[in-house]
């Protein structure tokens, strides 16, 4: 008796522990997967590996047609999100979406034909009777945020939340590196000597 007791007691100990983690991971708002993000490590890889994938960027440009081309903020964009999804590694729904819609943009620019005017357009000022009524704010305010990080529309409120706090997360990292590549670059540039001599 006296062991199983014992037991008892430890587990229940267990089970404290966890429950008292759990309530301190929920005040702080942080997740497992979103402290990757913070790491100084994580951030280094991911320069790396954006600083290459926009040099590919810009040689693909370069070799490119005028017509075929893509506009260089865009370019640098696309790259930036998929060189981010990447690092995500496929562990949430919004890399996945990103990584997706990439693809799908690969796949159109092969394409020679393009068809025009093939989808019907609902003509504006009317809407249907269940458009009329307004949601819930809670609702709406979710619909908005399933809007905002690729791939969640349809995710309960829940799996919204969870995947825009490491999707935030992960966009915090990304403008942290890039404003550290721009600064370096930005110092290489100043630090160049200048094409022009003003005594030759």
């Amino acid at each position: 008796m006296d062991a199983e007791a014992a037991n008892r007691g430890t587990e229940d100990t267990h089970k404290s522990d966890a429950c008292e983690r759990e309530r301190k991971r929920r005040r702080t708002g942080a997740h497992p997967q979103s402290l990757r993000w913070k790491s100084p490590t994580e951030q280094q890889s991911y320069s790396s590996k954006l600083l290459e994938a926009l040099h590919h960027a810009r040689r693909t440009s370069t070799s490119s047609s005028a017509a075929n081309a893509t506009p260089r903020s865009r370019a640098v964009r696309e790259a930036a999100d998929r060189v981010l999804a990447i690092a995500a590694k496929g562990r949430t729904r919004w890399s996945r979406a990103i990584l997706s819609k990439c693809r799908t943009l690969k796949l159109r620019k092969k394409r020679v034909a393009v068809a025009f005017g093939r989808g019907r357009h609902r003509k504006p000022g009317f809407s249907s009777p269940a458009e009329a009524k307004n949601p819930p704010t809670l609702e709406r305010k979710m619909k908005t945020l399933g809007r905002l990080v690729p791939g969640c529309q349809k995710l309960s409120f829940p799996s919204i939340l969870e995947e825009a706090s490491d999707y935030i997360a992960a966009l915090q990292m990304q403008v942290r590196a890039m404003s550290a590549l721009t600064e370096v670059l930005s110092s290489l540039g100043s630090s160049s000597p200048s094409s022009s001599d003003p005594n030759s």
